[in-house]
């Protein structure tokens, strides 16, 4: 596969390489990682096996962590969209056991944020119908966790905050309630909702940062970026994802 950057527009970027590999970002320049990593589900990923053992999922986890870990500022934060658990292939408590690897990565834990979809499609399994001889209990909600590289307070970057009153009232209770994204809509098996990454960014970073995406899929991140003018970055090993994201932010980006 031929590396390199994709596409850029503005302040968005995206990388069409290997995030294990790449070369194309400077250790300590990202102010802000943002991202929606694979869960290990069977989504049907173009470029990314989806179904490895529970072990290797972690071990997987572990070395992409490791490297955002070496991308991020001094005082850069980490939003790591995943879910609570998951019963595809066996129970396992995914949120518990990331947030575990990502503190041993480096990252330090700030807080949790419990997004509720309203997705009750995702209860795929009852168990034990009215018994309790073996009921599953399955949450619609997926958390987004806050963690930091070594300093919590922010003191580089422009300094200038773009959250209104409003917003910082709302998005500071732990809770958020929003829509997910449609699949047929976006063209991707597992796109997330804009709502998601301005939220994160206006949060959590100033105008002008630097937030990276290292699953960048359909492109969310960025064009919230756009958006909410930050510089974007987003690596993506597929180029079919690529060219998605790229008329993303052509056609959802500031101006139009």
């Amino acid at each position: 596969m031929k590396s390199g950057f994709f596409f850029t527009r503005g302040q968005a970027n995206i990388i069409n390489d290997d995030l294990f590999s790449t070369r194309l970002i400077a250790p300590e320049s990202i102010d802000l990682a943002i991202t929606s990593p694979p869960y290990n589900v069977d989504i049907q990923y173009n470029s990314h096996d989806d179904q490895i053992t529970y072990e290797n999922y972690l071990a997987f986890s572990k070395r992409w962590m490791k490297r955002c870990y070496g991308w991020l500022k001094d005082d850069g934060r980490f939003c790591l969209n995943i879910p609570l658990d998951k019963n595809k292939g066996g129970q396992q408590s995914v949120g518990a056991d990331l947030t575990t690897i990502a503190k041993k990565c480096g990252f330090a834990y700030h807080s949790t944020i419990v997004w509720n979809e309203g997705n009750i499609s995702r209860r795929t399994a009852w168990g034990s119908w009215q018994s309790a001889s073996a009921p599953y209990v399955i949450a619609p909600v997926e958390l987004i966790v806050v963690l930091y590289k070594n300093t919590w307070k922010k003191t580089s970057g422009s300094r200038e905050s773009d959250i209104s009153r409003e917003e910082f009232m709302a998005w500071t209770n732990g809770l958020w309630t929003f829509n997910g994204e449609r699949k047929t809509r976006i063209g991707h098996p597992a796109p997330f909702p804009l709502e998601l990454p301005v939220r994160c960014m206006k949060l959590f970073s100033f105008v002008g940062d630097t937030v990276l995406d290292p699953f960048m899929g359909s492109g969310s991140t960025l064009v919230a970026a756009s958006l909410c003018n930050r510089k974007g970055i987003g690596i993506e090993i597929d180029p079919h994802y690529c060219e998605i994201a790229a008329g993303r932010i052509e056609k959802e980006g500031p101006g139009n």
